[in-house]
């Protein structure tokens, strides 16, 4: 239930934002009350960002007026902000993995007696706010090691030692599997009771249905809609947020042949990651891979990619064995895997697109063993064209959205004209738009006679785009559904046997 206070702690009245000619912020009103969990949503490039930076005191509107807690609120810096009460939790954690949970949550502001830390005051802080989320987690414990959801949690107990009383969350599932998620959601249940304000920004549509109060939609910029309750069917809510009709999300299932093309037999992980994992992937089929997060999904993907080391087992290619010591002699042999953190492992952010889509494509773009800029140019528009990427070769590829980030990495390998391609998490962090269009080029590749992997946290994604699915849990493969007989309740059984 939203809060019953008329009277909301954080108001945006006419906010604007421009970086040079180009307006991303158009005259944005927004309340958020004390215990309520707002939605904030918009594909990519709406403005969801921008106006969380403003809010967070990281970006300063061009105009327009807030106020917190019934006065005025402009913060210059994420200090003034965080100091004011208002915390924000990036999609990317921030937490040192050397230091104790404690030392994270008071970094730069460590409690001190006659002139040194007190260590004792520290841990017995962070213990008071550690039990105020239900979590069982020692102050003096490393973050090193820590699952993605106890790091999250850590992020929250952090700011809460700010005695935050707003919390700005930005794709917090991202990286978390169903269980993990859940237990997110008990936490800001709890932090609502306790009047904390959350700003909610997820791509999870499924998610926001489940834990907001309120939906607020963001698009090219402006505020386009308010939904008063979640309680909405998804297809509401993506229609606001794309401005058009989303009759059909998923393509039509490609119809793939009788012959397989890759073989796993008995693949194993040589550090325990999983073990004994037999498949086969025909041309032009769409294969996925579901299971709880540390079930084994990303090692394998890595494995068959030649990126992790194989314990046993092997991989074959129509018939040949071409089990993998590298990367290189994956992609030698026509297998490339698309990763799943594609800032860290897929792309170059600080170098161009053309720049990008032409270090997987060498032979493409050289002339006499030097590399030609002009077949570089000319070889990356082909790609950007094809692949729909919005934006130009020279852009930077950290000017550009998550989707068409990820389309960058896929046109990169793709122009490779693989065999197989591997998709780890292919929409993570990805607005309702893109994923579409991604969907489009996944099931493009599968007609084209690729056999295709997806691996997905997101069920209704791998139910959508498969045509069979393995299933795994912790390291061990647990069936293989049709997609005739594939649905939440079967995949779930075997993900927990």
């Amino acid at each position: 239930m939203t809060s019953s206070s008329s009277v909301p702690i954080l108001t945006l009245r006419n906010i604007s934002k421009s970086f040079g000619p180009i307006e991303v912020l158009h005259r944005v009103d927004l309340d958020v009350h004390a215990g309520e969990v707002v939605a904030l949503l918009g594909e990519n490039g709406a403005g969801k960002s921008t106006l969380s930076n403003i809010m967070s005191g990281a970006v300063l509107p061009s105009s327009g007026k807030m106020t917190w807690l019934g006065a005025p609120y402009a913060p210059a810096t994420p200090k003034e902000a965080i100091e004011a009460g208002v915390g924000m939790i990036q999609q990317e954690l921030l937490l040192l993995p050397q230091l104790s949970i404690a030392e994270n949550m008071f970094v730069g502001r460590y409690p001190t007696k006659a002139g040194r830390v007190d260590r004792g005051e520290m841990r017995r802080r962070a213990r008071q706010v550690l039990d105020r989320l239900g979590l069982q987690l020692a102050p003096n414990r490393l973050v090193e090691g820590l699952s993605t959801a106890s790091q999250q949690m850590i992020e929250i107990a952090k700011a809460l030692t700010h005695d935050a009383k707003l919390l700005i969350l930005d794709e917090p599932t991202a990286a978390l599997g169903a269980e993990e998620t859940q237990l997110l959601f008990r936490q800001i249940e709890r932090l609502k009771s306790e009047g904390v304000g959350i700003v909610y920004i997820s791509h999870r549509l499924e998610d926001i249905r489940q834990i907001a109060d309120r939906i607020v939609v963001l698009r090219d910029g402006v505020r386009v809609e308010e939904f008063d309750t979640a309680d909405l069917p998804v297809r509401t809510i993506v229609e606001a947020m794309v401005g058009r009709s989303m009759d059909h999300m998923f393509p039509p299932l490609p119809t793939p042949s009788d012959d397989i093309v890759l073989e796993v037999t008995g693949l194993t992980s040589r550090h325990g990651a999983f073990s004994d994992v037999t498949f086969g992937v025909r041309t032009g089929e769409i294969f996925g891979i579901s299971g709880l997060v540390g079930a084994g999904r990303t090692e394998l993907v890595r494995a068959i990619a030649g990126a992790d080391p194989i314990g046993g087992g092997r991989v074959h290619l129509n018939g040949r064995d071409v089990t993998p010591r590298s990367p290189r002699d994956a992609i030698r042999n026509g297998i490339i895997l698309v990763p799943e953190d594609r800032k860290l492992q897929g792309i170059v952010l600080k170098h161009s697109i053309q720049e990008n889509i032409a270090y997987a494509n060498f032979d493409s773009v050289t002339r006499s063993g030097w590399v030609s800029r002009a077949k570089v140019r000319s070889f990356a528009a082909d790609n950007i064209t094809k692949f729909g990427v919005k934006g130009r070769g020279h852009q930077k590829a950290n000017e550009m959205s998550g989707g068409n980030q990820q389309k960058v990495v896929i046109a990169k390998w793709l122009a490779c004209s693989p065999k197989v391609v591997l998709l780890d998490e292919p929409t993570r962090g990805i607005d309702v738009g893109a994923r579409s269009s991604i969907y489009e080029i996944i099931n493009g590749l599968a007609e084209a006679g690729v056999a295709v992997i997806v691996v997905s946290s997101d069920l209704e994604e791998v139910l959508g785009v498969s045509n069979r699915i393995l299933v795994m849990a912790a390291g061990r493969q647990t069936g293989i559904l049709d997609h005739s007989e594939a649905n939440d309740v079967s995949i779930m059984e075997l993900a927990t046997a």
